[in-house]
């Protein structure tokens, strides 16, 4: 039974890895730019008020359902090491759980309790905001890269 289900897990996995990373890649690509361009003050009250914003139910249910679904198809992969699919599987379940999720939770959300913390009147806020801006974006092209990379490896175990 939990076989046939496998599939269904898998796909769900490679479109919340997807989904994941299209966010991830927005913020790589754009949205972290064109923050750095607006006056400090308001590039931080933006940001502050977008790491309050995510934290919404379609967001989160896809991040973290994503991640669920992860534990679960590393322990499938492990149990069934011998199928074709099982390295892509596991491969791609690390990577979104190292790479995107345990990344989120350990470098970027830190980043963003700091700054949430951070009154932009403040001079040290300015300094802080700089380096908010490089650390916080070079670990979010961390988790794009493995939010991607999982997703093209479910596709792959499909």
């Amino acid at each position: 039974m939990i076989n046939q289900l496998i599939p269904c897990v898998i796909l769900f996995g490679a479109m919340g890895s997807g989904l994941v990373a299209g966010v991830f890649f927005a913020f790589s690509s754009f949205v972290m730019k064109a923050l750095a361009r607006l006056p400090d003050e308001q590039g931080i009250a933006a940001m502050q008020s977008i790491n309050i914003v995510v934290l919404n139910r379609s967001f989160l249910t896809v991040f973290l359902g994503t991640a669920l679904v992860t534990i679960l198809l590393i322990t499938h992969s492990i149990f069934n090491w011998e199928s074709a699919n099982a390295i892509p599987l596991f491969a791609g379940s690390l990577l979104y759980f190292v790479g995107s999720f345990l990344v989120t939770v350990v470098r970027n959300v830190p980043l963003n309790d700091a700054l949430a913390r951070v009154d932009t009147k403040e001079g040290e806020s300015l300094t802080l905001w700089k380096d908010y801006l490089s650390k916080w974006t070079i670990w979010n092209h961390i988790r794009t890269l493995a939010s991607f990379a999982a997703m093209v490896l479910f596709i792959l175990a499909l």
